[in-house]
């Protein structure tokens, strides 16, 4: 293989907020870096849905005790995308949009040669920091591939006056429902449990348990579908089959981490059906030497339990035990 002429200390794969606070910390430390997103920067938090409003307080999403001022304690998408643009354009980040990394092959030597949609790269340690938000959860029913079918959520407009099924009920499908609901959309609910979820917002969980209670909003519990068709979809519900009209249904039920990308690499991951990958909580190294996992994406499918707030830590982790290695690397 062609050695590549650019050579990093580190590549950072994900240009999101982890990635970022990576990217950071390797320039605190004197570490060539670079940071290789595939779409813009920030790219899951720009397809966030456009009135989002985090779960966490602006305070909370801070990247290295830089000021993250909000109008609000919990910030909304736009705010968040304003606050890591200026980080990342303030710092000169040394990060590459657009570009893809398709493959990275080991050396014996454990140098990793990383190639891209665009070029090639080689570094003794890469972090993968790519979160969760890219894969949809499929549900795999008859009908999932209409173009009236969508598995993200970005405007409520689109749906005003419209007949729209949300399937799911955490904060994303709540949020979707309560917003279509107020611009004027025909909202009906699918839910596969007996209640709403309990990790809901919770401002907003009482919000949509009594638009439900009062017949705002539809809602089917215990309730799955069976199959979308143009006009309409059909749910099986304790009380049979329903057939519901229909104009746009959309299938929020969640998201994960490219597990195939991972395995790829070599990462072992849980046999438990969780997924999480194999990696040292001390160092985030995986079981593949010079690999290491930031964020999210250290939570395999149980994708609720890594945030900004709790993950940032992990740049320092990686970052201080590179810097350790590179402090014995030298004086042996």
């Amino acid at each position: 293989m062609q050695i590549p002429e650019n050579k990093y200390d580190v590549v950072i794969i994900g240009g999101g907020p982890i990635g970022i606070a990576c990217a950071l910390e390797a320039e605190k430390k004197g570490l060539s870096y670079i940071v290789l997103e595939k779409g813009c920067l920030v790219n899951s938090l720009f397809h966030y849905p456009t009135n989002m409003t985090f779960f966490s307080t602006s305070e909370k999403l801070e990247l290295d005790n830089i000021p993250f001022i909000s109008n609000n304690p919990k910030p909304g998408k736009r705010e968040a995308l304003e606050y890591y643009r200026r980080i990342a354009t303030t710092n000169d980040i040394n990060i590459h949009l657009f570009e893809k990394v398709t493959n990275i092959k080991s050396a014996a030597d454990n140098v990793h040669n990383i190639i891209t949609s665009k070029n090639e790269y080689q570094a003794e340690n890469v972090i993968v920091a790519t979160g969760f938000y890219d894969i949809p959860n499929y549900l795999g029913v008859k009908g999932e591939e209409l173009p009236k079918v969508s598995h993200y959520y970005n405007d409520p407009h689109y749906y005003a006056t419209q007949k729209t099924i949300v399937v799911g009920a955490s904060n994303s499908a709540v949020d979707a429902a309560l917003e279509i609901y107020r611009k004027g959309g025909d909202v009906t609910m699918i839910v596969r449990k007996p209640e709403i979820g309990d990790r809901v917002k919770y401002w907003v969980r009482p919000d949509i348990i009594n638009r439900i209670e009062e017949g705002s909003i539809k809602a089917y519990f215990n309730s799955s579908l069976r199959e979308i068709k143009e006009n309409e979809v059909i749910l099986d519900t304790p009380n049979g089959e329903e057939i519901i009209e229909n104009d746009f249904t959309l299938l929020l039920t969640g998201y994960r981490p490219n597990f195939g990308f991972l395995q790829d690499l070599g990462i072992k991951l849980s046999e438990d059906g969780k997924k999480i990958p194999l990696y040292n909580e001390n160092t985030m190294e995986t079981n593949v030497p010079g690999i290491f996992l930031a964020g999210v994406i250290c939570g395999g499918v149980e994708t609720h339990k890594w945030f900004i707030e709790n993950s940032r830590i992990h740049a320092k982790i990686i970052i201080n035990h590179l810097d350790k290695k590179q402090d014995i690397l030298t004086s042996t």
